[in-house]
C-alpha cells in the first residue's frame, strides 16, 4: 500500500528534479508558515501536504514557522491548535520557529536598507499612502518624505522603536519604484508602529515588520531552498526576491506558487468563519460543519482520507473549484475499509415478540467487519422486547416494500426471522409498538427449510443504551458561499445542516466508545463518538452517509 504521506510527482517536483540534477540546488528544505491568528482549514491542509510531503520525498527538511508579526490578531491558542492539526494529519516538523525569533535580525535588515538608501521613514497616513500608490493603470507618485537623508531616517526609525510616536504616525517604507507596473513594488511599507504586547516577546517592541518583509528574510535566514505558496503570492515574488537580494543572501530561496484549494459549499475565509462563530451560526471553530481541520476531525474525517483527497485534487497552477463530494468520497472509502460495524437504531420503534419467553435473554454475535476477521465480533443481547427503526415498518406498504408490515416476514440481522402480527397506535394514529412472532429455527438469520426473505433490518436489544446522535449536512445552501453579500450571508446558511436525535439506541459496547472512535452504523451511515460523549450519555456525530451522490469525472 502507498505510504500515507506520499505525494505524486507534479510541476513543483519537476522543477526541483531539474534543479537537483543541474546542481542549482543540492538539497530540499521547505517550511509551513501559518499566521497564528485563527484555526487551520482544508486549504491549509493542502499547503501542509505539499510542504511536508515534498521535503519527505527528497529526504529534506520541513520546518514549522509561526508568522507572528501581527500581535493584535494572534494568540497562543491558535499556535497550539496549528501544532495539533499538523500532527494529527500525520506530519512532523524538523524544527519549530517563530518569526518573532528573528525580530532582532529583521530590525538589522531594516537598518541595512536605510543605510544603503533603500528605505525611508514616511509620515503619510495609510489613506494618503494608498492614494500616492496610484492604480493598476496609473503610476504612483513619490512621497514628499522619500528623499530624507540616511541619518534622518536612522534617527526617526530609532525614535519609532523607542515608542516616541503613536500608532500610524510613521512607517518605514522600502524605496523601490513608484512607477512599477507591479503595485507590490511601489515602495511597500516594511515596518509599522503598534503599541501592542506580543505573545512571545512581550513589550520589547512597538514596531513590527510587515509580512512581505519578514517572510522572505525568515526563509533565507533558515536556509529554505523552496518557498512553496499559493498563487495569490505570485505578484509578490519580485518583492520577495528584491528583499533577499538587497540584504545579500548568496543562496536565495526559490518561490514557487500553486493553485489554492477551492471547495464548493464551504467557507475558508477567516473573516466569514469568525462571523459564523461570533454570530452563533455554529458552535465554535471545531463545529463539525466547518471546513476547519479541527471541525473535520471532530466530525470524524480520518486524516488519511484528507491526505488522499489532497492527492486526488493534485497540484497545479490552474484555478478550479472542487466538488465537496470528492472529499466525502475519500472519507467514505477510508471508513468503509476500516470502521467496525455496529447496529444502532436512530428512531426506535418497540417490538414485542409474543412467542419469545419473557424471562429469557440470549447473546448473539455480529461480525465487526466483513473484510477484517481479525476485528472479531460484537456481542448483542436478544430478548422478548427489541427495537427497530420506525422507517422499517409501514401499515400499508407499496409494492416491492420488503421490510416490516402486517403479515410479512423479515430477517433480523444476525438473529431470527420475524413476522409482524399486529401493531398498536396512539390517539394520533402513530404506530407505537409492533407485535411479532419469531421462528426459533432461524437463529443466526437462516432458515433450515431454505425459505428466503427479502428484507433484513437491524435492531437494538433490551440492554441498549440511549444516545444522542447529531446528523450533519452541508452548512450552506449555495454553491459559492464566499460570494454571498454580507447582508445575505446568514440567509445562505442551511437551517437543516444539523438535526439532533435524542432517543437513539446503541449497544453498550458502542456506548463506551472513546471520542473520535469511528463506526459504521449499519444501514445508516458512518459515525464517530463526539468529545461531548460521557459514559452515561454517549453522543455520536454522523460523518458521512453510506451512499454518495458524487460522480467522478471520467
Amino acid at each position: 500500500m502507498e505510504e500515507p504521506n506520499a505525494l505524486h510527482s507534479n510541476f513543483i517536483h519537476d522543477i526541483i528534479d531539474e534543479e537537483l540534477s543541474s546542481g542549482v540546488n543540492t538539497r530540499v528544505q521547505t517550511r509551513f508558515p501559518p499566521e497564528p491568528n485563527g484555526y487551520l482549514h482544508i486549504g491549509h491542509a493542502k499547503a501542509i501536504c505539499i510542504d511536508f510531503a515534498t521535503a519527505e520525498k527528497y529526504g529534506g527538511v520541513c520546518n514549522l514557522r509561526l508568522d507572528d508579526t501581527n500581535p493584535s490578531k494572534e494568540d497562543v491558542e491558535y499556535v497550539e491548535s496549528i501544532k495539533e492539526d499538523i500532527a494529527w494529519l500525520g506530519f512532523h516538523w524538523e524544527n519549530i520557529f517563530y518569526a518573532s525569533e528573528y525580530f532582532d535580525f529583521l530590525y538589522d535588515c531594516a537598518l541595512t536598507l536605510i543605510k544603503n538608501g533603500k528605505a525611508y521613514v514616511d509620515d503619510l497616513s495609510a489613506d494618503e499612502i494608498r492614494v500616492y500608490r496610484g492604480t493598476l493603470t496609473e503610476p504612483g507618485k513619490n512621497s514628499p518624505y522619500r528623499d530624507r537623508g540616511v541619518e534622518e531616517n536612522l534617527e526617526l526609525f530609532r525614535r519609532m522603536t523607542a515608542g516616541e510616536f503613536a500608532d500610524g504616525e510613521k512607517v518605514l517604507r522600502a524605496k523601490i519604484d513608484m512607477a512599477s507596473p507591479n503595485m507590490n513594488m511601489r515602495d511597500p511599507v516594511i515596518y509599522r508602529i503598534m503599541h501592542v504586547s506580543h505573545h512571545q516577546t512581550g513589550d520589547k517592541w512597538c514596531v513590527y515588520p510587515m509580512y512581505d518583509f519578514a517572510h522572505p528574510l525568515s526563509d533565507a535566514k533558515e536556509g529554505v531552498t523552496y518557498s512553496l505558496c499559493s498563487l495569490e503570492f505570485e505578484n509578490h515574488r519580485p518583492l520577495y526576491d528584491w528583499f533577499v537580494r538587497e540584504i545579500g543572501f548568496s543562496e536565495p530561496p526559490r518561490q514557487i506558487e500553486f493553485a489554492r484549494l477551492n471547495l464548493n459549499r464551504c467557507i475558508t475565509s477567516k473573516r466569514k468563519n469568525i462571523r459564523l462563530v461570533k454570530d452563533g451560526l455554529v458552535s465554535g471553530w471545531d463545529d463539525p460543519r466547518m471546513a476547519t481541520v479541527c471541525g473535520m476531525r471532530r466530525r470524524g474525517y480520518p486524516a488519511k482520507a484528507i491526505r488522499a483527497f489532497i492527492e486526488k485534487v493534485g497540484v497545479s497552477k490552474a484555478y478550479s473549484v472542487v466538488d465537496y463530494g470528492l472529499l466525502e468520497s475519500c472519507v467514505r472509502d477510508e471508513l468503509n475499509a476500516n470502521a467496525p460495524r455496529t447496529m444502532a437504531v436512530l428512531e426506535p420503534l418497540k417490538v414485542v415478540i409474543d412467542n419469545y419467553p419473557a424471562d429469557k435473554a440470549e447473546t448473539l454475535t455480529i461480525e465487526r467487519h466483513p473484510d477484517h476477521p481479525e476485528m472479531g465480533v460484537s456481542e448483542v443481547v436478544f430478548g422478548r422486547e427489541i427495537y427497530i427503526e420506525k422507517s422499517d415498518f409501514m401499515k400499508e406498504p407499496p409494492k416491492k416494500y420488503f421490510r416490516m408490515f402486517p403479515g410479512n416476514e423479515v430477517r433480523l440481522k444476525g438473529a431470527y426471522f420475524l413476522t409482524c402480527t399486529s401493531f398498536e397506535e396512539d390517539e394520533n394514529g402513530e404506530v407505537t409498538c409492533l407485535h411479532c412472532t419469531y421462528d426459533p429455527a432461524t437463529r443466526g438469520g437462516d432458515a433450515p427449510d431454505g425459505r428466503k426473505v427479502k428484507g433484513t433490518v437491524h435492531w437494538a436489544g433490551p440492554d441498549a443504551v440511549k444516545a444522542e446522535v447529531r446528523l450533519y449536512d452541508q452548512l450552506f445552501d449555495v454553491e459559492d458561499p464566499a460570494s454571498v453579500p454580507d447582508e445575505e450571508f446568514e440567509a445562505a446558511v442551511n437551517k437543516n445542516s444539523l438535526v439532533v436525535l435524542k432517543d437513539c439506541l446503541v449497544s453498550p459496547e458502542t456506548a463506551a466508545a472513546k471520542p473520535g472512535q469511528a463506526f459504521q452504523f449499519m444501514r445508516s451511515g458512518y459515525f464517530c463518538a463526539d468529545p461531548d460523549t460521557k459514559p452515561d450519555a454517549p453522543v455520536f456525530n454522523r460523518t458521512v452517509q453510506l451512499n454518495s451522490s458524487y460522480k467522478p469525472t471520467k
